[in-house]
């Protein structure tokens, strides 16, 4: 492992709940950087077109240029819809070839949410998803092609991430609770443009159950990537619980 503190770079389409990372460098305990670098959104609308535009390998790259001045040990791109509406190879490339361009560890949302279940030894989840039913099922197949299972997915149609991120905590609940299924191993809440960072401790005593969200679990695959420590408290049982992967 690296004797200087990781920097990770994030990132993100649009504006939304990208304030979540400062949220969660501080409640690492600033042992983390995670610099957040906004990338190209044309068109902010959960409809598979705009997805795949997100997600263009020339978009991320752009980004990731933009962070070679924070000398970045790994990058995310954090976005689900925009890595899964690839499909499960085309995660896979989109990340491979993002590591190729910026030279360092790479990976996605998407592929984080899979590693995740499987460092938890899960294999059965309920899909909380803010998306329109469409797009929530194409991140269906995506854990399927995973080796999830999905016992159960709801969606809130809500077409753009801006007004995802001006979500209240108390819809979060509402949307979290609603979501769970007793077949559900844990339940999952897809989107980055969801303010989850505050909330991971409430959620999970709510249900009694591990609640995985978008900005979760993209902080703690950027830990895995750079062989930080990654069990951590406050931050649901993710960061207590996983074993290797």
């Amino acid at each position: 492992m690296s004797t200087h503190e990781p920097t990770i770079g994030i990132l993100y389409p649009g504006f939304s709940a990208e304030d979540d990372y400062p949220r969660f460098e501080a409640l690492l305990g600033g042992d983390v950087t995670l610099p957040v670098q906004h990338t190209l959104m044309n068109e902010d609308a959960h409809r598979l077109d705009a997805l795949l535009d997100w997600g263009r390998p020339e978009t991320l790259a752009a980004g990731a240029d933009a962070l070679r001045d924070k000398q970045i040990d790994a990058v995310l791109w954090a976005c689900t819809s925009g890595s899964f509406a690839y499909g499960w190879d085309g995660a896979h490339e989109q990340a491979s070839g993002l590591a190729e361009h910026a030279g360092v560890p790479a990976s996605s949302t998407s592929l984080a949410f899979v590693h995740a279940l499987r460092a938890l030894e899960l294999k059965t989840v309920a899909v909380a998803a803010t998306y329109p039913a469409d797009v929530a099922a194409l991140f269906v197949d995506f854990l399927n092609a995973g080796g999830i299972e999905v016992a159960k997915v709801s969606s809130h149609e809500i077409i753009t991430a801006a007004e995802v991120g001006t979500l209240t905590a108390d819809r979060l609940l509402d949307i979290t609770v609603a979501g769970d299924d007793p077949a559900a191993q844990a339940v999952l809440l897809p989107d980055t443009a969801f303010h989850t960072a505050a909330h991971l401790e409430l959620l999970e005593q709510r249900l009694g159950k591990p609640v995985l969200t978008a900005n979760q679990v993209t902080v703690w695959k950027s830990l895995r990537l750079v062989g930080a420590p990654v069990h951590r408290v406050g931050l649901g049982r993710l960061f207590r619980d996983a074993v290797g992967v």
